[in-house]
């Protein structure tokens, strides 16, 4: 027993002398981070990877520098600091919130604009809280994704609760489309046809001088079939999805590069700094989460308690500013939280040059969206 001891004792040592034990993690995580950062957006499968929480990204490699520098291995110390510089960008952190400058009221004619993902719009919940809870939220203009129920087998079910939606906002137009909402006490100025499949796009006249303010309500398909990975077509699901979300994140830029309004796009992107689709993101406009004050800013939990993921973005282009901007809990009624921001103008705007009339196809509201087989998104 005593000689065990003593070469167990003898075993740790050899581990740590020089923070040899720390050198090998930190260089192991920099190779997974040399091949996420090479890889992601640019191979399909390295979607399952990057859905890490990416605060990981932030955290992993400082607490290997902390590690390092208690082994006292320098190497250690500079591979786990060089991971930690370049891996902060796949944080989602934003060091911005802690700087900016003290909270002003937004100026007159700023309006307050909602955006949600419903989780399939009270299939699951009592629809009584659910739209009380809705109306408080008291907007004037709600981007609200998924008016629809899931199928639970790769596709969902268009909806019709237009009445209900008329009795609960009399105040508010409501333009739906291809599952999504957009809902205003605004006028609509125009609907715009769009060539991402899963984006409604509507332009509404703002308070005061009637200029036109263009909304994007945006839902990029998921990239998963919540099926077994050991089953060949969740791998297939994740290979047409990522091709899918391209074309959607494709079609989206082109409809934001052709724009003539400034314009507010936001919705759920199933997107985290930490997926290479972020890239695309950060091509069609400003992001507003600065705005919101939080260093680590979540959206999206997995499970109660799980809430580590910021999937719902709030982007905008020249000429529209966001004053405000808060995640407010939705109260059990959905996995996201529900994004609340305050925007305006604030230059002189294009003249209108679309065809006022809403150009949408319509698509019914009893049938499913035209969808490939049973790998497209269960809405989420």
């Amino acid at each position: 027993m005593r000689t065990a001891g003593v070469l167990t004792a003898a075993g740790a040592d050899a581990a740590w002398p020089g923070g040899g034990w720390a050198l090998w993690a930190a260089g192991v995580w920099a190779v997974f981070l040399a091949a996420h950062l090479v890889l992601n957006g640019r191979w399909w499968f390295w979607l399952l990877p990057s859905l890490l929480p990416p605060p990981v990204f932030a955290a992993a490699p400082a607490l290997l520098l902390v590690a390092a520098g208690a082994a006292g291995d320098l190497t250690a110390v500079v591979v786990a600091g060089a991971a930690l510089l370049l891996g902060v960008r796949q944080s989602g952190l934003v060091p911005g919130a802690l700087v900016r400058g003290a909270r002003r009221p937004p100026p007159d004619g700023a309006v307050r604009v909602v955006s949600w993902n419903t989780q399939h719009w009270c299939q699951s919940t009592d629809p009584e809280p659910f739209y009380a809870f809705l109306r408080g939220l008291d907007a004037d203009v709600y981007l609200l994704q998924e008016y629809h129920h899931d199928e639970f087998d790769g596709t969902y079910r268009l909806i019709d609760d237009a009445r209900r939606l008329r009795e609960t906002f009399p105040g508010h137009r409501a333009v739906i489309a291809r599952g999504l909402i957009t809902l205003s006490r605004l006028p609509v100025a125009a609907t715009v046809e769009t060539a991402a499949r899963r984006t409604l796009r509507v332009d509404l006249e703002m308070p005061g001088d009637g200029r036109i303010l263009a909304t994007f309500n945006v839902h990029i398909p998921v990239q998963l079939r919540l099926i077994s990975p050991l089953r060949a077509d969740f791998y297939r699901a994740v290979r047409t999805r990522a091709a899918d979300r391209a074309r959607e994140y494709r079609g989206l830029l082109r409809d934001v590069a052709g724009c003539p309004h400034p314009a507010l796009i936001a919705g759920d992107f199933n997107t985290t700094a930490a997926i290479g689709d972020a890239r695309r993101i950060a091509r069609l406009g400003a992001d507003a989460v600065a705005v919101a004050g939080k260093l680590c800013p979540t959206t999206w939990q997995a499970r109660p308690g799980l809430r580590w993921w910021r999937l719902d973005w709030v982007l905008t282009t020249p000429g529209a500013r966001v004053h405000h901007y808060r995640f407010r809990d939705p109260r059990g009624l959905s996995d996201h939280s529900v994004q609340e921001v305050s925007v305006s103008l604030t230059e002189p705007d294009h003249p209108a040059d679309t065809d006022p009339r809403i150009r949408h196809h319509d698509e019914g509201t009893h049938h499913a969206l035209p969808l490939p087989g049973k790998d497209r998104p269960a809405g989420q």
